[in-house]
C-alpha cells in the first residue's frame, strides 16, 4: 500500500513544478480519470511534462520534433496517441477497453492529452495500468486520479508498481 506521505510529496512536487519554467528535477505525471453517466463515458486527461514528452516522443519516433511550437511536425498526434495506447491500459469490470485520443493541448510547460472511452453504462471495478515515461526516465511517477461513483481515490504508480483498482461492490 503507498504511504500518504510519498504521494503527498509528490504531489506537492508536481504542482510546484508545474509553477515555475526552470527544468525539474523529478518525474511526474497525472491522469485523471472522470466517468459522466451522462455521456456513458470514461474521460480521461494526462498531464505530462512537455521537455520529458517531447525527448520521449524524439527517442522513439522522430528526433526533430519540437512540441509547443509553430512548426509542430503534424504527425505529433498520432505518435502521442499511439505511445499513450501502448502505455495506459484501462479494464472496466475485467474488460480490456480502448480509448480515442480527442487531442491536446499546450499549457505553462505541461501537455494535456485528452481522451475519451465512450460506451461504458456501468463500472463495478476500473483498473489502470499507466506506464508513461517508465521507459524514459527510471525515476519516473505517475498520479492517477479517479472520480468515479461519487468517490475520489489517487495512487501512485512507479516503475515496480504500475498499476492500480478500484472496486465498487
Amino acid at each position: 500500500m503507498m504511504k500518504p506521505l510519498h504521494f503527498l510529496f509528490a504531489f506537492l512536487m508536481f504542482s510546484l513544478l508545474i509553477s515555475t519554467s526552470v527544468k525539474h528535477e523529478y518525474y511526474v505525471s497525472v491522469t485523471k480519470v472522470e466517468y459522466s453517466k451522462k455521456a456513458q463515458s470514461l474521460q480521461i486527461i494526462s498531464q505530462i511534462f512537455i521537455d520529458d514528452f517531447e525527448k520521449l516522443l524524439r527517442e522513439r519516433y522522430d528526433e526533430t520534433i519540437t512540441l509547443d511550437s509553430k512548426d509542430e511536425n503534424k504527425l505529433v498526434e498520432e505518435y502521442m496517441s499511439r505511445y499513450l495506447s501502448d502505455k495506459l491500459k484501462l479494464k472496466v469490470n475485467g474488460k480490456s477497453l480502448n480509448f480515442k485520443f480527442i487531442g491536446r493541448e499546450y499549457k505553462d510547460d505541461i501537455t494535456y492529452c485528452y481522451l475519451e472511452i465512450e460506451n461504458v453504462s456501468q463500472i463495478n471495478s476500473i483498473h489502470v495500468v499507466n506506464k508513461v515515461l517508465f521507459d524514459v526516465f527510471p525515476d519516473q511517477q505517475n498520479i492517477v486520479r479517479l472520480k468515479l461513483k461519487n468517490k475520489n481515490k489517487s495512487f501512485l504508480l512507479t516503475p515496480s508498481k504500475d498499476s492500480c483498482l478500484l472496486n465498487f461492490d
